[in-house]
């Protein structure tokens, strides 16, 4: 195991806590209490993993994840004591793969990790062993959107589109899915493994970003139709 995880939080207590649990579990932990030190690991160290706390005494995680999607793709989860959408939609804009509200159980936070650190494991082994040929099932073409899960990449009309994991596999599985419509719920579960809340706008928010990378119209999209009230649908 031994991926390296950068924690920031500026209540020293909650930091201390998710350390422990993360070292037991074998991860090796880099933990500060400010943005400023935060931002200086991000640029010196190679890490798998940040667990950012929106809140913070000098910059905030908003800035430090927009940071970091500037140059990475390791997942990124933030932490906040706010509940407000607002917040989650900011946040998962810029660039985050998961959100957790305090107080929480750092079991809970561990199993997240575990989550994500999963997904980017996938990402990376396809990225370092891409295959020359591919079978149809690995690798899509629809109407100049090519999409390989051997190596994780997709291009569109040529161009290559920058990822994240998490982006990718909910492109991946929108197009497995040709012509058929995915439901929010469907597609939070087989992405992000766990249940999924109706007021979860996880789904949404991502869907906008994919979009965004992709320059789609909102209003008349040529690849992710929204089918309201009902789901999304690559035709």
């Amino acid at each position: 195991m031994n991926e390296k995880i950068l924690v920031v939080d500026d209540e020293k207590e909650i930091a201390d806590l998710i350390e422990v649990y993360l070292k037991n579990d074998g991860y090796t932990v880099y933990k500060c209490y400010c943005g400023a030190e935060a931002l200086g690991y991000i640029e010196e160290t190679e890490l798998d993993l940040a667990i950012l706390d929106i809140m913070l005494p000098d910059v905030d995680g908003f800035h430090i994840c927009s940071r970091i999607r500037e140059k990475y793709f390791y997942p990124v989860i933030m932490l906040t004591a706010k509940v407000e959408d607002s917040d989650k939609i900011m946040g998962l804009t810029l660039g985050a793969d998961d959100y957790i509200t305090k107080p929480f159980n750092p079991l809970e936070v561990l199993a997240r990790v575990k989550t994500q650190l999963r997904r980017y494991t996938r990402y990376n082994v396809g990225k370092e062993n891409a295959k020359e040929s591919a079978e149809s099932l690995n690798e899509i073409d629809i109407r100049g959107l090519h999409i390989s899960r051997d190596n994780h990449k997709c291009l569109l009309n040529g161009t290559v589109l920058t990822l994240t994991p998490t982006e990718f596999d909910i492109l991946w599985y929108l197009c497995t899915r040709r012509g058929s419509v995915v439901s929010s719920e469907e597609l939070f579960e087989a992405v992000w493994g766990e249940r999924y809340l109706d007021n979860n706008n996880t789904v949404m928010t991502h869907i906008a970003r994919l979009r965004e990378k992709m320059n789609e119209p909102p209003r008349r999209p040529k690849y992710i139709r929204t089918i309201w009230g009902v789901g999304y649908t690559i035709e």
